[in-house]
């Protein structure tokens, strides 16, 4: 049975965590002469001058039924990035302890390990972006506190196969964190639905992508109990700013604009990768669970700084392994994929006419 202890850092076990004027008093009323802020308001508007909720509960009361979890579960950060560094450094003692990525993956799973001098074990995909299942094991060492698993997976695209998830999450003796960044444009489960079955899992989402939230920079991180108030103890006091936490349950309030837009993307998607594939210039789309495309063309580089030239802006990703050739291309709106595709055949046409 995993226990928490078994991975955290002992002084974090131990650790004081910062008590704010707003963890000791929490309510909303009252003449507020506690956390020495401006008494007058602000230079924009009154609403500005108090520090917010540090543990943004209003947000989890709304987020819980919404995910079917328990507000307990649920960690807000600024961005997933938040939640990523702050598992690295909850875990990992520099120097010694390591994490284990599965690239092409997401690449701030690196940095951050980087910035806090963790070492990385890298095992990657397989040809078909799929967990190489035994070679994860073999290469798990004693000091192996992190394995990160993004699915679906960027810049791939694809859900990863689930039961390769939950045969590391039954032989991993650490924390397994599935990034679930794409979930809402894949037809698959979160596995947010087994958090109480193992308590060695951590899921991130994101308002970044289907909520279309990405200038809030606020991430979700689903664990357990135990876990959530370790992330708690460590993170910032105020991380997640009072007009963020505003708009973001207003966000909560409409869910069902939330999967429409969803929807739309969907619908474009399946467009473009068919247009996609009616260009000559074009080698391969790779199958997508995600709002976006990872596209293997002949000439990735000049196609990239041509449709740059043109302010059209997608992400080169030639040079990253498994992904060599390819693009990877957001799914834009009805209008924006047209303006794409008309440049990439006026390419075609000019290396044409040039040949």
């Amino acid at each position: 049975m995993f226990q928490l202890d078994t991975v955290l850092r002992s002084h974090i076990r131990s650790l004081t965590p910062y008590s704010s004027a707003r963890d000791e008093y929490t309510g909303k009323e009252g003449i507020f002469l506690d956390a020495n802020e401006n008494a007058y308001g602000s230079v924009t508007t009154e609403a500005y001058n108090r520090y917010p909720d540090p543990h943004q509960q209003a947000i989890k009361e709304r987020l819980a039924p919404i995910k079917g979890v328990r507000p307990g579960q649920i960690f807000i950060g600024n961005g997933s990035d938040e939640a990523i560094d702050l598992l690295v450094r909850a875990t990992c003692t520099p120097g010694q302890d390591s994490i284990l990525i599965l690239p092409p993956t997401y690449g701030m799973y690196e940095v951050s390990a980087a910035i806090n001098d963790v070492p990385v074990i890298r095992v990657p995909l397989t040809p078909a972006f799929q967990i190489d299942v035994p070679a994860v094991q073999a290469a798990v060492q004693p000091h192996t506190k992190l394995l990160f698993v993004c699915s679906p997976n960027n810049p791939t695209g694809n859900l990863i196969h689930r039961n390769d998830i939950l045969t590391l999450l039954d032989s991993f003796d650490g924390l397994v964190i599935v990034d679930e960044a794409y979930i809402d444009f894949a037809d698959s489960q979160s596995f947010i639905a087994l958090l109480d079955q193992y308590s060695n899992l951590v899921v991130l989402q994101t308002f970044s992508k289907a909520w279309g939230l990405a200038a809030l920079r606020s991430g979700m991180a689903f664990a357990s109990e135990e876990l959530i108030r370790i992330l708690d103890k460590i993170k910032p006091p105020y991380n997640i700013s009072g007009p963020t936490q505003q708009l973001l349950l207003q966000a909560l309030e409409n869910v069902s604009g939330k999967n429409e837009m969803v929807d739309r993307t969907l619908a474009r998607r399946e467009e473009l990768i068919g247009n996609l594939l009616n260009l000559p210039l074009v080698r391969h789309v790779y199958p997508s669970d995600a709002n976006f495309l990872l596209v293997k063309f002949d000439d990735p580089r000049a196609i990239f700084d041509y449709l740059i030239s043109r302010q059209i802006i997608v992400r080169d990703r030639h040079r990253v392994r498994l992904c060599e050739g390819c693009l990877r291309i957001t799914v834009g709106t009805g209008q924006e994929n047209e303006q794409l595709l008309s440049m990439l055949k006026a390419f075609y046409e000019t290396v044409t006419i040039g040949a």
